[in-house]
């Protein structure tokens, strides 16, 4: 039974990854999701369903679009292991709870923000606001208590207001933005779903990771390049995973040290 779960979960993961590639593809340049059906973004050829089954059809395909036989990119299988990947270690660590459920999710999301992101330096509405509306609707779920949701959505605001104080900061002393909206309302996002503790965890892990980022280009480049751009949301998604499996035992860890 336990290996049935675990098959579920897979391909459950791979199937919403291969969904989830769509609005990686559509939703920063403002297109349907629905319509057209799924094509090559070089050709415009529809794809077959039987050239659309997650991971195998890449394999088989060599990465190559079935019609021109331009290169596929390697987002698509990429986005579908890692969400795959990451549903797994929803399961593992929460097992068959609605946590687990919800921590699915949270996941979802946060992997197609960092994706977008990376990709296009945008992080659309359409996921960071139902993020915030369903990181609420999970926090009052889990306690079974309306105060929780209010709690959240006021760690929200929190988190939200933090990142556009960090923003006026920089724009005073750089007179150009160094943080955009979409940051601000994906910090309320975290925030609402994690909480104040590991949504600072996070914003702490995501600055680190794109300070040494910037560093590392710095030296690549063998000069500091003003007009280089950080996708800083991808950063700080990518530590809001880090933070939603390992967050709570991090913090304990840390807080220890003051008692």
């Amino acid at each position: 039974m336990e290996a049935l779960a675990l098959i579920f979960v897979l391909i459950a993961g791979l199937v919403f990854g291969s969904f989830l590639n769509v609005c990686i593809a559509r939703l920063p340049q403002h297109q349907s999701i629905v319509y057209p059906g799924s094509q090559c973004l070089h050709c415009g050829t529809a794809i077959a369903s039987y050239d659309n089954v997650p991971l195998l059809s890449f394999l088989l395909l060599r990465g190559r679009c079935r019609a021109c036989r331009l290169p596929i990119a390697w987002r698509y299988p990429m986005i579908e292991f890692v969400l795959a990947a990451l549903w797994l270690l929803c399961w593992l660590k929460f097992g068959a709870t609605a946590k687990a459920l919800g921590m699915a999710v949270e996941t979802f999301i946060l992997l197609g923000l960092a994706a977008m992101d990376a990709e296009t330096l945008r992080l659309p509405d359409a996921f960071t606001l139902p993020g915030i509306m369903l990181g609420i609707v999970y926090s009052g779920a889990m306690c079974g208590r309306l105060r929780c949701a209010l709690f959240s959505a006021g760690w929200a605001g929190a988190g939200a207001a933090l990142l556009l104080l960090i923003s006026g900061a920089y724009w005073l002393l750089r007179r150009r933005m160094g943080l955009g909206i979409g940051d601000a309302k994906l910090m309320a996002m975290i925030a609402a779903w994690l909480g104040p503790l590991q949504a600072l965890l996070a914003l702490f892990l995501g600055v680190l990771a794109a300070a040494i980022y910037g560093i590392a280009v710095t030296i690549a480049k063998r000069r500091f390049d003003r007009t280089l751009l950080l996708p800083f949301g991808a950063f700080l998604c990518a530590a809001a995973l880090f933070a939603t499996f390992q967050g709570e035992q991090l913090m304990a860890h840390y807080l220890a040290l003051f008692r």
